[in-house]
């Protein structure tokens, strides 16, 4: 090849490498330098990766400020890589800076939380996922202390010194056994840079508000009124008796006195985890007797006697009991010991003429003690009232047994004897004087009376069960005046108040 072909070659190489990198200034010999990513683009290259993130830290004292820290860091999404290159085309430290400092949120040294959600079901059966959510502090012991609060929040302070000290007593008579105390929540945390522009949890009391709320913003407030009781300002706000001693932590229980000025909180609570008690529960508890209906009819209808009083039994009751968050989910009866047998109580009324008097039933108004229990049982696991916003509209009786007999609590007609998602198998009874009874969650094919049948006070009708949206074993009982439950006019009454 002769010297001009040569040249030509030559030029063109040249050509080629100014076109391949945009006439970028080259050093005869390599250098090492940084390269500066953003969410994976080239910002270009820098001279020194410590000096580049001194100068970022010493440009953040608001940051240091506002945290109390001493060090501010690059963004997440930042990397700084070592490159070995020809290319001195380097910018400086505040051109990169400035290129950075309103896209990205620099970091500081703390702990990222991680709390996984729980799956749950709606009313209609459908799963519905769980949500993981995570939070963020510097200081580890901000969480670890505000857990140990919201545990506290739902589980007695004592109950839970002595469970964590193993300090408690053996139940001799009757009294509670703590066996676990855990969150059903898989909870993560480790130590890593965090992004000033998320919420940082500086303070336990932050924390357990928002561990409790489900938020920081400020909870609605009352004052108190004369005569105002805990149970009716909880009540009336729709929040639950529990909600409202947890919101106002210096009232000790439902009894403590209001005075009229005096602010309360009235937060409904939305727990960010699941905190579970399962305990031993032994009690004693009266049993019911039954009820004998005999009919003369020598004697005309109206005419009622009793030949033989009924006594109430007793027996010493153990549960385990599983609570979640306060709130009783599961019980079940693990032994039983009759103390004293109850005594059928037997009743003789007329029965001369038809049942049916005017085309229709009497309209005896039942009253309070005039109606019968409808379980085997008598442990309440759930009152009537507000629970996280939503009104639980009956009494949940549990620990009586899978298949239990549950009882028509007075005298109607079988208005409803079906099933649906959330109420499971049930039945409802008009009474025929405006109030309706209720019977739900009972247990597969163990509803014994039929729609239309008529049905007397103390009759089995049924058996305790978890069909529906129940959580564990028990009857759901409601009371309900004006009209069949959940129709227009009907409200829902404390079945508590007529026993």
């Amino acid at each position: 090849m002769n010297k001009k072909g040569k040249w030509i070659i030559l030029i063109v190489m040249i050509l080629s490498i100014f076109m391949t990198t945009g006439f970028t200034k080259f050093n005869a010999n390599p250098q090492t330098l940084y390269r500066v990513y953003l969410k994976g683009k080239s910002l270009g290259l820098i001279e020194s990766k410590d000096s580049f993130e001194n100068y970022i830290d010493e440009k953040q004292e608001e940051i240091k400020k506002k945290y109390n820290v001493k060090k501010v860091y690059v963004p997440s999404d930042l990397d700084i890589v070592k490159e070995i290159t020809f290319d001195t085309n380097v910018k400086t430290n505040k051109e990169i800076y400035d290129e950075i400092k309103d896209i990205s949120p620099f970091t500081i040294n703390g702990y990222i939380i991680k709390i996984k959600g729980l799956d749950s079901t709606d009313a209609e059966g459908n799963k519905v996922k769980g949500k993981t959510q995570t939070l963020y502090v510097l200081d580890k012991s901000v969480f670890t202390n505000s857990i140990e609060k919201t545990v506290k929040s739902f589980i007695d302070p004592v109950d839970y010194e002595n469970f964590a000290n193993d300090t408690q007593k053996k139940i001799v008579d009757t009294g509670k056994y703590i066996e676990d105390i855990y969150i059903k929540n898989k909870i993560t945390i480790k130590k890593a840079k965090v992004p000033v522009d998320k919420t940082i949890y500086l303070t336990e009391d932050e924390l357990s508000k928002y561990l409790l709320f489900g938020t920081t913003d400020p909870q609605a407030t009352y004052m108190i009124q004369d005569g105002d009781t805990i149970n009716d300002v909880a009540f009336n706000n729709r929040i639950s008796i529990e909600e409202f001693l947890i919101a106002n932590p210096d009232l000790q229980d439902a009894t403590a006195l209001l005075s009229a000025g005096q602010i309360v909180t009235l937060g409904i609570l939305k727990p960010q985890f699941s905190v579970v008690e399962e305990a031993e529960v032994v009690t004693r508890e009266e049993q019911n007797f039954t009820t004998e209906t005999r009919y003369d009819n020598d004697k005309y209808v109206g005419y009622e006697t009793i030949i033989q009083n009924g006594i109430k039994g007793e027996n010493r009751m153990t549960y385990y009991i599983q609570k979640i968050n306060g709130e009783t989910v599961n019980t079940v009866n693990t032994a039983k010991e009759v103390i004293r047998e109850p005594v059928t109580e037997i009743i003789v009324k007329g029965g001369k003429q038809n049942y049916y008097s005017g085309g229709g039933y009497g309209n005896v108004i039942i009253t309070k003690g005039e109606w019968g229990w409808p379980a085997s049982c008598a442990n309440v696991s759930s009152s009537f009232g507000w629970r996280w916003g939503v009104l639980h509209d009956g009494t949940d009786i549990a620990g009586c047994g899978y298949g239990s007999n549950i009882f028509a609590a007075a005298a109607g007609t079988v208005i409803i004897s079906g099933s649906k998602n959330d109420n499971g198998e049930y039945i409802v009874i008009d009474h025929h004087n405006g109030f309706y009874s209720m019977y739900a969650h009972l247990c597969w094919g163990c509803r014994y009376v039929n729609k239309d049948d008529y049905v007397e006070k103390g009759q089995v009708i049924g058996g305790m069960g978890q069909s529906g949206a129940a959580t564990g074993v028990h009857l759901h009982f409601a009371i309900w005046q004006g009209g069949p439950p959940y129709t227009s006019g009907a409200r829902a009454l404390d079945a508590m108040m007529f026993y």
